[in-house]
């Protein structure tokens, strides 16, 4: 297919008790290759927090996804790991963990532009 690229997303989700598996979806990070591209977004909704019965800590959820931006941006305040190529960078991220911030498994696709894809994938999944 002409003009399309391949391209990896994750679902970037909040876990406030990683014991339950109980989580929210909260933004999505996509990386092409092809196009240079690795960038997250995310939307940090206060009023659906509540429906867990421990709360998060909001200024701490608020740092864990201002660093993923960063992380992605390549940016000094990402620390070391944003001074990786931008393939480990997303590799990193999107690593099985179990803390509050967690990321789904990578699954891949095709598309024109990267950004309206990102876009796309954070209203369908997130909003």
């Amino acid at each position: 297919m002409q003009g399309q690229h391949l391209f990896e997303y994750a679902v970037i989700r909040v876990v406030p008790r990683v014991e339950r598996e109980e989580f929210i979806n909260v933004g999505v990070v996509l990386y092409c290759a092809d196009k240079k591209f690795l960038q997250a977004i995310y939307t940090l909704d206060t009023g659906r927090m509540k429906c867990f019965s421990t709360k998060p800590d909001m200024d701490e959820l608020q740092e864990h996804l201002c660093m993923f931006e960063q992380v992605c941006k390549g940016s000094k305040e990402g620390g070391p790991i944003a001074l990786l190529d931008a393939a480990s960078r997303f590799r990193w991220l999107t690593a099985t963990r179990s803390t509050v911030v967690q990321c789904s498994k990578v699954h891949p696709g095709l598309c024109a532009d990267p950004l309206e894809t990102l876009e796309r994938l954070h209203a369908q999944l997130v909003l």
